[in-house]
């Protein structure tokens, strides 16, 4: 039997160094695309060998987090995502993460639905924030209203004796969400996220936190002088930190 070349051994040598992150998705189905393009992008390769391995479940059949959580009339989306979470555990995820920050306000049922760690979005949001704004400065989000309701960013926050503002016109925010996700990034749902991230800067948020994935579509071309952080980037940077860790 003819022996593998030193290169075959190296791609081998450098996949074997990379953990396989499972992906709870579909929430919006372009946030998680978007997400897959980020850590490609955020990827030093030569090689298809040297990306980060994913299992995506990329599920636009989990129940509305909108209707279950601001609307009150929807299914509850926990069951759904713990047998997604499990499926990905089962198929060989070593971590899990979810492209959306709402539903985090399940993050506490899936870390312990699963044995393995969940790369938590909004902790990583809270603790970046924290550390890009000055002592005793407001952290504006810019969220479905949903984040505000169920207040994971605000216990995240606090957690580090921060508080959260939010925008007033939170219907204009939730009507530029349902927008994006029936027809993708437009000018409209642009110009009401602008609007939003102009009335944080005013009312003293100069960090501010795309706390959306819908959002992360548009881009962060927002207010002139706030400094605007996604969310979306800072779970990239996890996914990649802790593919390329030795456990």
């Amino acid at each position: 039997m003819p022996s593998r070349s030193r290169k075959t051994r190296q791609a081998d040598t450098r996949e074997a160094q990379l953990r396989t992150i499972g992906i709870l998705g579909g929430m919006g189905p372009e946030a998680t695309v978007l997400l897959m393009q980020r850590i490609i992008a955020a990827t030093s390769a030569h090689d298809d060998a040297d990306h980060v391995p994913l299992l995506v479940d990329q599920n636009p059949q989990v129940p509305s987090r909108i209707a279950a959580l601001i609307e009150g009339t929807g299914a509850d989306p926990a069951p759904v995502l713990i047998a997604m979470a499990r499926r990905l555990e089962e198929a060989g995820a070593e971590a899990l993460a979810m492209p959306c920050n709402t539903a985090h306000h399940y993050a506490p049922v899936l870390a312990e639905s699963v044995h393995i760690p969940f790369l938590n979005m909004v902790e990583l949001a809270a603790a970046q924030a924290d550390n890009a704004a000055a002592a005793g400065d407001l952290i504006g989000v810019l969220a479905s209203p949903a984040v505000r309701i169920t207040g994971i960013l605000d216990r995240a926050l606090a957690q580090r004796e921060r508080k959260a503002i939010y925008p007033d016109d939170e219907a204009a925010l939730l009507r530029a969400i349902r927008s994006i996700k029936a027809r993708g990034a437009n000018e409209t749902a642009r110009e009401a996220l602008l609007a939003a991230s102009v009335e944080l800067r005013d009312r003293g948020a100069q960090v501010q936190l795309v706390a959306c994935t819908e959002f992360s579509l548009l881009g962060i071309d927002l207010a002139p002088r706030a400094q605007v952080l996604d969310t979306l980037d800072l779970l990239v940077g996890a996914i990649c930190d802790f593919a390329r860790s030795s456990g």
